[in-house]
């Protein structure tokens, strides 16, 4: 296997970082697979920004207690917060020094859905985010048991109402729907015996930290996936985890992410997931298997996948030196565009794909992308940031494919930027 062209690195980049940073490009470009790769991938610390301060939990439940005036100041108050908490991520995806990391937490983030309108703690949600960070390149099955517990999940999906005599199914029901097995490897009684094993698992209301009480546990002896026992929560999960279809439905969570959002080819979620369970779950591991595959390499799947809202508009900051708009605004595209951080449409998340696409999104992709490229000084910078490299490579840097629309005929890297970025092909990666 030869060499990796400059296409070919940067193939890599734009999959799996923020955007194709030429510096990020060019250092990859003439390993082979393999090297480059392992260079992606290899561990290194993560780095989280100074956290926004934000009103403990137990400040909070007393306003809310006080009367409705309370609930009306607490409600006002996580609005703000939440605000904060979107603009102090929305700066680190800009300008984290480990993207390949960072990527990996937003695909988390909307893997384990939750959300500031349900949970409405921007505390819990900020706790929830470096939990996703800090296990986002490690251990699956350790990442799973600590989401079972944590705090905002246990509210946004009722776990904390889940007691003995009045089990509530809506974490058990997402467990296996969305984040282990999918629909159609489980019944419903799976889910009746998943709810009753998870009784007693809460949040203690002084200090917003998860908590167990075996009071509200009911221990009566249930049949799940087949299995007869009075179980807890995390033997229902280690149970999950036992079934070859959990590692599967991950790697077909990575097909989607990093191949296509086309039907994947089971040749590869088969090997993918049968690698992933040797591993005992390891993320990077599945993660190099998808990257050293065929299919990721394939000329069919490259330039396939639209760029998410956080793709096209941190990307293209982190990518070129155009003026970094305030952190407010950025929040507010985000959102226009339909991706609003912390707060995902559904339990089910973002889905991604042709549907970050509508009528009214490419309106704001558009005017996002003539904004940025109409600031004739700081646009300027252009011609001094791509010093060594001809047309064709800037070409091949900014776009997965050919463009589609004629490029400018006058000299200039500063104009031929301008025209790539706003050829319909930039939104794709």
């Amino acid at each position: 296997m030869g060499r990796l062209s400059f296409s070919d690195t940067r193939h890599l980049v734009t999959r799996t970082a923020l955007g194709q940073e030429w510096g990020d490009v060019k250092a990859l470009e003439g390993k082979t697979r393999a090297e480059a790769i392992s260079i992606l991938l290899s561990p290194s610390a993560t780095k989280t920004p100074p956290s926004p301060r934000l009103t403990p939990w137990a400040n909070v439940n007393r306003m809310r207690m006080r009367n409705g005036a309370g609930k009306k100041q607490a409600r006002k108050m996580m609005m703000r917060e939440g605000e904060t908490l979107k603009r102090w991520w929305m700066l680190h995806l800009l300008k984290t020094d480990t993207p390949v990391n960072e990527h990996m937490t937003l695909f988390w983030h909307n893997h384990f859905t939750s959300s500031l309108e349900k949970v409405e703690q921007p505390n819990l949600m900020l706790n929830q985010n470096k939990l996703l960070r800090d296990n986002a390149m490690g251990n699956f099955r350790t990442l799973l048991h600590k989401v079972a517990r944590d705090p905002a999940m246990l509210i946004y999906l009722d776990g904390s109402e889940n007691v003995k005599g009045s089990p509530n199914e809506n974490f058990a029901r997402e467990l296996l729907e969305l984040f282990t097995l999918g629909r159609g490897h489980y019944n419903e009684n799976d889910i009746k015996a998943a709810a009753i094993a998870f009784t007693g698992w809460g949040v203690n209301r002084n200090n917003g930290t998860y908590v167990y009480d075996a009071r509200q546990h009911d221990a009566r002896p249930v049949t799940f996936m087949g299995r007869r026992g009075s179980f807890s929560g995390d033997q229902i999960i280690d149970i999950i985890l036992e079934k070859p279809r959990t590692a599967e439905y991950i790697a077909e969570k990575f097909w989607k992410e990093f191949v296509s959002d086309t039907a994947p080819d089971y040749r590869y979620i088969r090997n993918w997931g049968a690698a992933f369970r040797k591993s005992n779950y390891n993320i990077r591991t599945l993660y190099s298997e998808v990257l050293n595959s065929e299919a990721f390499w394939s000329p069919r799947y490259k330039g396939t996948l639209t760029k998410s809202p956080i793709d096209l508009l941190v990307g293209t900051l982190r990518a070129l030196p155009f003026p970094k708009l305030p952190d407010t605004e950025l929040v507010h595209i985000s959102q226009l565009l339909g991706q609003d951080l912390f707060d995902p449409p559904t339990v089910k998340g973002w889905s991604g794909g042709n549907d970050w696409i509508d009528t009214q999104t490419l309106l704001v992709r558009t005017s996002l992308l003539n904004k940025l490229t109409r600031h004739s000084r700081e646009s300027a910078k252009v011609q001094s940031y791509l010093p060594k490299t001809t047309g064709s490579e800037v070409v091949q840097w900014l776009l997965p494919l050919a463009p589609v629309l004629p490029l400018p005929t006058t000299p200039g890297k500063r104009r031929m930027v301008r025209a790539l970025i706003l050829d319909p092909v930039f939104q794709l990666k």
